[in-house]
């Protein structure tokens, strides 16, 4: 039996979650997949999969030789497509994003991107879990702030800032912190990391400066801190990509502007990142280039601000 056949059987039994559903996807009948994978159980002497008439699910074996496929079977793709398309974009490109992120920045642009690459196909997971390129099959990710794998070729797409506002009503309410101790005074909505102080730190000419803020709300959601902001309950630290849009129509006032909000590792910027494995290939290459002329020198989240 065909190894390639039965290799990308079993990953469509896996993603699609059954024997049936992956059968239908491909259109072959259910017995010819089933057949197939029980073919390659066979030859590794070794159980992939736990089956049961209500779900499938992968074993240890069976989660290894799975993200391997699907790492062998998207080279071998490339390697076919590379031949048939020249250097024409073409393909199914897999991009993986923040999700506020993505739902803000990358959607809109993405219909022009179709346009110039008529031949190629997006496959989106916008999610904020750190992704693992080789284990979902992604080309490329777009990463906010540090880089902690250094095995990732990274190209720098835009700066990554944050501001801290709040309303034009919380500010002529409650005034405006002159530095950055003075929030210790004020309402503050703050992002929900894990248990433990809200602290909030920054960086001047003068040195560094942290302050354990009061939170009147805190949550896991950077949107709903922002809409929060927006109703007049305190002030949030947010990135430009998040709040840009609504400092700029003047519906959130940035403060303490003369120090640098959040130092440290998620200042490193806006990243493009894939695997080395992917280098030069046309889908990825046009890609980033087409995020580059979209978001410099100026990403439009920061354009008609004036800070």
């Amino acid at each position: 039996m065909d190894r390639f056949a039965s290799m990308k059987a079993f990953v469509a039994v896996v993603e699609a979650g059954g024997f049936a559903p992956a059968a239908r996807h491909m259109g072959l009948a259910t017995s010819s997949v089933t057949r197939q994978v029980d073919a390659l159980e066979a030859r590794l002497s070794a159980r992939l999969l736990n089956r049961s008439t209500r779900k499938v699910t992968l074993t240890d074996a069976g989660q290894g030789y799975y993200e391997k496929a699907v790492r062998l079977l998207g080279d071998l793709e490339e390697a076919d497509l590379a031949v048939a398309g020249g250097e024409r974009p073409h393909g199914v490109l897999r991009v993986s994003a923040p999700l506020a992120f993505g739902r803000l920045h990358l959607t809109p642009v993405l219909g022009a991107y179709l346009e110039a690459c008529p031949e190629v196909r997006l496959d989106l997971l916008f999610t904020d879990a750190l992704t693992d390129l080789v284990a979902l099959n992604i080309d490329v990710a777009i990463r906010l702030g540090g880089l902690e794998d250094g095995g990732l070729i990274a190209r720098r797409l835009a700066d990554h800032r944050r501001l801290v506002c709040a309303s034009p009503a919380y500010l002529q309410q409650q005034g405006r912190p002159e530095r950055p101790g003075d929030l210790a005074d004020h309402s503050c909505l703050t992002f929900a990391y894990g248990p433990g102080r809200d602290v909030w730190r920054f960086q001047a000419d003068a040195g560094p400066e942290a302050v354990e803020v009061a939170a009147r709300v805190r949550a896991n959601s950077s949107e709903t801190l922002v809409q929060l902001a927006l109703s007049g309950l305190g002030f949030v630290m947010m990135p430009t990509w998040l709040v840009g849009a609504e400092v700029a129509a003047g519906r959130l006032v940035p403060v303490l502007t003369g120090w640098q909000a959040n130092p440290g590792a998620m200042d490193t910027g806006i990243h493009a990142v894939y695997l080395e494995n992917r280098r030069g290939v046309p889908k990825v290459r046009s890609f980033i280039d087409f995020l580059l002329a979209e978001w410099q020198p100026q990403p439009p989240w920061e354009r008609g601000l004036e800070i």
